[in-house]
């Protein structure tokens, strides 16, 4: 199966690294112009700056969802955007705590960026498929929607809110001949993880995985690449788990 989006328009939100640079480096191999964001503003100039010298497709802009400002600039952004078929929701974030003692201010953000920020762009993006009759959304839960342990209760919380969001607007959008699925990662091999963990701790986790291993990022790109393409015509409100076996072992 050729999987081409040449002549289309993706964005991807949180794509500066891990499964976002990932998402972004995928789909731009098949062809799609992008729209990609990150926090760090020096960054994202540079990169943008970097894309336009190599001749690539892409172009990233500086957000911060937990500022009003910032997205309702970003949304702004969205509706000036002449034709977009492809949204992913990837921007997140995880503060690992006990529901006890989870700051205030660790919820507002993780509420703000990763429940807030993706049903407003999703609001924004899909204004424009409806208006053509096509679209692909594509939001990034993780299994801990599914599954939980301690210290994870409100970000399990949240990507169970994500795939409610996945739920809701598959319904309503599909008359407007737009498809919205949720991909949940479980241990993918990023940068983050390397620097959060040691050798000894990857291991165990791998341990964990009835495939023995951690996915690596390229394996959660192809997947959300099918749903987003025109390949997948049916496939509509689902929670597509992508965790070696994880959550049944």
């Amino acid at each position: 199966m050729e999987i081409s989006f040449q002549g289309q328009t993706v964005l991807i939100t949180g794509a500066t690294r891990g499964i976002g640079a990932a998402l972004a480096d995928s789909f731009e191999a098949s062809g799609a112009t992008l729209l990609l964001t990150g926090t760090d503003e020096a960054q994202c100039r540079q990169l943008t700056e970097s894309a336009a010298r190599s001749g690539s497709d892409r172009r990233y802009l500086s957000v911060d969802f937990r500022l009003p400002g910032s997205l309702t600039a970003f949304l702004e952004e969205i509706t000036r955007l002449g034709r977009l078929d492809v949204c992913v929701n990837n921007a997140g974030i995880n503060h690992i705590a006990t529901l006890a003692d989870i700051a205030d201010s660790d919820l507002d953000a993780m509420i703000a960026i990763d429940f807030r920020a993706p049903i407003l762009v999703t609001k924004a993006a899909t204004a424009i498929m409806s208006r053509a009759g096509y679209g692909r959304v594509v939001n990034i839960g993780s299994v801990w929607s599914t599954v939980s342990k301690p210290k994870r209760s409100t970000y399990s919380a949240m990507k169970a809110g994500v795939h409610g969001l996945t739920i809701g607007s598959a319904i309503e959008l599909a008359p407007h001949g737009i498809l919205v699925n949720t991909v949940s990662p479980g241990f993918v091999m990023t940068d983050l993880t390397k620097q959060n963990n040691t050798e000894g701790e990857i291991a165990v986790m791998a341990q964990q995985v009835p495939l023995g291993r951690i996915a690596e990022p390229n394996e959660i790109a192809s997947t959300v690449l099918f749903l987003a393409s025109t390949s997948n015509t049916y496939i509509t409100g689902q929670n597509l788990l992508i965790d070696g076996g994880f959550t049944h072992a």
